[in-house]
């Protein structure tokens, strides 16, 4: 979203057009930690708190209340609650602490890994290995934040940034975090600042640091699961590591279309025989709310391989797998195959090869496909 896009900021301090939807959007770990690192490095140069905070990014100009802050001998601590909106977010009224003190003459910003704040220890990130996870964008907000105050008071502007979140090692078990060998807490994140409810922005994002991370594994196989029970089953099934199961959900279309620009040679699907009938159909959100189960399309994929099945009374999907089951049509194996043609489709010309898995509720393949390539 430009700025133009994003219009006046509300009284809030949040852009106008995001609060007309309806949803509260919320603000950034990224955003949090770049006002408390305002807060407490003012503390250092001024010796007083500002509170609010207000920090400037690239479509908002938002106030922070200062929740915690100490001052004392040369090290200032300023903590801001971080308030998601109406996202369901992980982190939402997390504490986000930063931690400033004098660095060496002529080093700038340096950033340190807090409490509740992981550390990279596999490539394939935009962090090299054994940098803290604070991400490019926070760190450019915040170095841009410490250089305007530095200005202002005459200052190097040499600090080292602790930034840590409190119980963020137990809150990062429920994110991609441990998987992408992020270890030791949660990642600093944000490229705007502001969390735009339900915009999935953040799950997309975990799937491409997934083929990130994969690929600078050297995989030359990975997985894209829609749930727990498909990652189990691709593990039986292959052998996969951990580093190689992305964890897809609905987002088919978001793996596919990251693949067709970042290739891994072979890419298998596993899912539900109802949602990736949804692929099958030329569908890349699984979602419920946004793709149905078409029972005619089923209809015409037994059809073009020359079987006689009349789907359209099923209430399901399974049960449409039922009915073709119980008549020996391999409806789940047609379905496999026409969802890795569509999967082919969009990965154009990339050098993947796919195959399609589908299994039922409680983990058993009920249909898969060797895997295709152009």
């Amino acid at each position: 979203m430009t700025s133009e896009q994003a219009g006046e900021a509300t009284p809030s301090g949040r852009p106008a057009q995001l609060e007309r939807t309806g949803l509260r959007p919320g603000w950034t770990t990224g955003a949090c930690a770049t006002a408390a690192t305002t807060a407490a490095y003012t503390a250092l140069l001024t010796g007083e708190f500002p509170d609010p905070v207000t920090i400037t990014l690239p479509t908002a100009s938002p106030a922070f209340a200062v929740a915690v802050e100490s001052l004392d001998d040369g090290v200032a601590m300023a903590g801001i609650v971080k308030d998601a909106g109406d996202d369901p977010d992980v982190t939402h009224l997390a504490l986000v602490r930063s931690t400033v003190r004098r660095g060496a003459p002529g080093t700038g910003v340096t950033f340190v890994a807090g409490p509740g704040v992981g550390t990279v220890t596999k490539p394939g990130l935009p962090l090299a290995v054994g940098e803290p996870a604070i991400n490019p964008m926070p760190r450019k907000f915040i170095t841009e934040h410490v250089a305007a105050l530095a200005s202002a008071h005459g200052d190097p502007g040499d600090l080292v940034v602790e930034i840590s979140i409190d119980h963020g090692e137990e809150l990062a078990r429920k994110t991609w975090n441990p998987r992408l060998g992020i270890l030791g807490g949660l990642s600093v994140l944000g490229t705007t600042g502001i969390v735009v409810p339900y915009s999935c922005s953040a799950w997309i994002d975990s799937i491409r640091r997934g083929i990130d991370v994969a690929r600078a594994a050297g995989h030359t196989h990975v997985a894209g699961c829609t749930g727990s029970t498909s990652e189990r089953v691709a593990v039986e099934a292959y052998g996969l590591p951990e580093d190689a199961l992305l964890d897809m959900g609905d987002f088919a279309g978001a793996v596919l279309k990251y693949l067709r620009r970042h290739p891994v040679p072979r890419l298998t699907i596993v899912g539900g025989f109802a949602k990736l009938s949804k692929l099958a159909a030329g569908h890349l959100d699984l979602h419920s709310g946004r793709s149905q189960v078409s029972l005619s399309h089923l209809t015409s994929i037994a059809a073009d391989a020359g079987f006689t099945l009349d789907l359209d009374d099923c209430n399901t999907g399974l049960e449409a797998l039922q009915r073709a089951q119980a008549v020996g049509i391999p409806l789940g194996d047609l379905v496999a195959a026409r969802a890795a043609r569509e999967a082919l489709e969009v990965l154009r010309e990339a050098p993947v090869a796919v195959d399609v898995v589908c299994i039922d509720r409680a983990g058993t393949i009920v249909g898969r496909c060797e895997p295709l390539s152009r």
